[in-house]
């Protein structure tokens, strides 16, 4: 079980900066997904944000991740790999997931988008994938329990016939990538940890429109459905305060306003 860190005002401050750095590449990200645009362009391009705002791609290297984002694309869930030869199509949804680390914290989120005009299952998938991420956040409050983020995103997708990943968690955050506690995007037994203040958390619903199961192709990343539906993934790092949760990696798109 990995330690939970809790965080002083100051550090969610830096913690803040990294995650503003995430977002601003996320949103000049998502100018640019269009049919015809390969997901190596798309990783140039956070690259070459992550370094003009001096910081470093949190997921280049980590175990040996080749490169800076994750690009997953219909039926792959997380984990994609960048490559020249891979490109959006209309109709395609793109999840793009990035992470920098900056002045001793790591920052990370995630969105999932549309190419071109996408079916109405497809934006239905989507927008059930980010309501339950808003209303996961909206539990982020000293002295509930992780389970209550857990129990309102299972709720939510399994209400509007969808599935959530098991395989894969949300987790802590802060001078490490992946810190305690785990955050499961459905209601396991027995107890889960008080939210104190002080927390963060990288909370990222993965929902697929058939059935939960996935698994790992043979370049030892990229995750897939295994009846090859699609998938949607979106993540924000929040921070636990006495006055509620603060979006850190707060975008000018997303619904849940950081206080």
């Amino acid at each position: 079980m990995k330690t939970v860190f809790i965080k002083t005002p100051a550090e969610i401050a830096y913690m803040y900066e990294a995650n503003q750095i995430v977002a601003e590449v996320l949103l000049s990200l998502e100018r640019i997904v269009d049919s015809g645009v390969s997901t190596f362009d798309l990783d140039q391009l956070a690259e070459e944000l992550c370094n003009k705002h001096k910081a470093k791609p949190a997921f280049k290297g980590y175990r040996d991740f080749p490169a800076c984002l994750c690009v997953s694309i219909n039926e792959e869930v997380v984990h994609g790999i960048p490559s020249r030869k891979r490109k959006l199509n209309k109709g395609d949804i793109v999840s793009l997931d990035f992470g920098v680390f900056f002045k001793g914290f790591f920052g990370d989120s995630a969105v999932t988008l549309p190419v071109g005009v996408i079916d109405a299952d497809k934006e239905k998938l989507l927008k059930v994938t980010e309501r339950s991420l808003e209303l996961a956040i909206e539990q982020v409050q000293v002295g509930n329990r992780i389970s209550d983020i857990s129990n309102v995103v299972q709720k939510s997708v399994e209400h509007n016939g969808f599935a959530v990943v098991r395989q894969f968690v949300g987790h802590g955050i802060g001078k490490s990538l992946h810190e305690g506690p785990e955050i499961p995007n459905f209601v396991q037994r027995g107890s889960s940890p008080r939210i104190v203040e002080g927390m963060v958390l990288a909370i990222e619903p993965m929902v697929n429109a058939g059935k939960h199961d996935v698994r790992v192709l043979k370049d030892g990343w990229t995750v897939v459905t295994v009846d090859k539906k699609n998938s949607a993934h979106f993540e924000h790092s929040v921070a636990a305060t006495a006055n509620g949760p603060v979006i850190l990696s707060l975008r000018q798109d997303f619904a849940v306003k950081g206080k």
